[in-house]
């Protein structure tokens, strides 16, 4: 678990103003990764680090010879159009290079001039995946929103006996996973009224966002090898903002007996920057568990996870209709939630998905899950804000929803702010519903 060191200190200015200013989302204690290139070139992706509203160009810089050791190793390895083989190095390289760029971007730096020319205004650039992920998983860690949807498909059983044992996960499918945006279709599939005899093909009709963390796995482990709870976050590489689209009515009538399928398939959207697990050290929380909660099994317990396992991310879900950006309407907020209400911790996560033998590799993606907290203003899905579409959600221009209508588009955002520490942002991830093909 990553401990607190110089480059989270609070005093730390760059000599990039904009990284400065309050309420930045990459200032020089955050520092997160993505892949980029300039927009409408044909430069090749490589990997780039944002300080205020630059990016660090790291194949620039490992060209520069400003760097040496661990950390221009570190630089060589993000200057391929993806960051797999970086995020294999292992926790060393990611803090070596992280070290180094805080040093070289503080104010006052002597390298100043060298690093001035590796830098492109983000206006500039545009994303591509960070990297190629193998496998997804996605968890299910709010209890508040595996009660409220419970509560809704099962009243009599909401919440199913293994859920405060187990870190509940499916695996999901990979190749439908896109950059911030992204422009989908709305799925199609079967789908089965109350009282319909029989399923009919049709497109969904309930499409719906799920505001979740997307948590990136670094250093893998080899097949068979579990890994203990106590080095579970020495394989995580870092977090970014993920919305898992969801067709509820396609997903009523397909989870039983296996659970998702082309419910979940369709799409899903990431921001394009990684926050790193040590830019998170300041905003780590204690992990407990109501006395009247089993309490974890011994290999997904243990002294460092109750004391720092938690993480104070605040989120929030803004939506934005074809009406309201035709009349120049920004998006507006419909939702906020916490990371910190989460049931199960990113190690435990871990921990758990490799107690069978399971072989993590670098770029495989875990979804936390939908981040809803105790309150219903707290909902990270429109299934819980609509009350499972009895109850339209009524927005400032007088349209209502209770589920996603094509043209809308959903915009997810999230930082980290306490006392004593730097405010960090992840930026946001934002996409859009277009109409079926069908």
């Amino acid at each position: 678990m990553s401990l607190i060191n110089e480059t989270h200190n609070v005093a730390l200015s760059s000599w990039v103003e904009s990284a400065n200013q309050d309420g930045c989302d990459f200032s020089i204690q955050n520092l997160p990764l993505a892949i980029f290139r300039r927009k409408s070139s044909n430069e090749a992706f490589r990997g780039g680090v944002a300080i205020g509203d630059q990016v660090v160009d790291l194949k620039s810089l490992s060209d520069s010879g400003v760097l040496s050791g661990l950390a221009q190793q570190g630089a060589l390895a993000c200057s391929q159009p993806s960051l797999n083989k970086f995020m294999s190095m292992g926790k060393e390289a990611w803090s070596a290079l992280r070290l180094s760029l805080s040093r070289a971007l503080r104010t006052g730096s002597d390298v100043q001039q060298q690093i001035s020319t590796c830098l492109v205004s983000q206006s500039e650039v545009e994303y591509s995946m960070p990297c190629h992920i193998g496998d997804y998983t996605d968890f299910y860690t709010s209890i508040h929103h595996a009660t409220s949807v419970g509560k809704l498909f099962r009243p009599d059983n909401p919440l199913l006996p293994n859920y405060k044992w187990v870190p509940i996960g499916y695996h999901g499918r990979s190749s439908s996973i896109g950059i911030s945006g992204q422009q989908f279709h709305r799925p199609v599939g079967q789908l089965k009224a109350p009282e319909a005899d029989t399923p009919i093909l049709a497109p969904c009709k309930r499409l719906d966002h799920e505001l979740e963390l997307g948590i990136f796995i670094g250093a893998g482990n080899n097949l068979g090898e579990a890994i203990p709870i106590t080095e579970a976050e020495n394989h995580v590489f870092g977090m970014c903002l993920f919305n898992d689209w969801s067709a509820r009515d396609i997903q009523a009538w397909e989870y039983q007996p296996l659970g998702p399928f082309l419910s979940k398939s369709f799409a899903s959207t990431i921001s394009p920057w990684i926050v790193s697990m040590e830019a998170l050290a300041p905003y780590r929380a204690s992990f407990t568990r109501s006395s009247e909660d089993p309490q974890p099994l011994p290999y997904l317990s243990s002294e460092q996870n109750s004391q720092h396992g938690a993480i104070d991310i605040e989120l929030e879900v803004l939506i934005q209709t074809e009406k309201m950006r035709a009349s120049g309407q920004p998006p507006e907020k419909i939702a906020n939630s916490n990371f910190i209400h989460s049931y199960w911790t990113i190690a435990q996560m871990v921990t758990h998905h490799s107690v069978n033998g399971c072989n993590l590799r670098p770029g495989d993606l875990f979804g936390s899950g939908t981040q809803s907290g105790p309150e219903p203003e707290e909902a990270g899905s429109l299934l819980e804000l609509s009350a499972g579409g009895k109850e339209a959600l009524t927005l400032s221009n007088g349209e209502s929803r209770t589920f996603l209508e094509d043209g809308d588009t959903i915009v997810i955002r999230g930082g980290c702010r306490r006392k004593g520490a730097a405010y960090i942002g992840f930026g946001e991830v934002t996409s859009t519903v277009l109409p079926a093909n069908s």
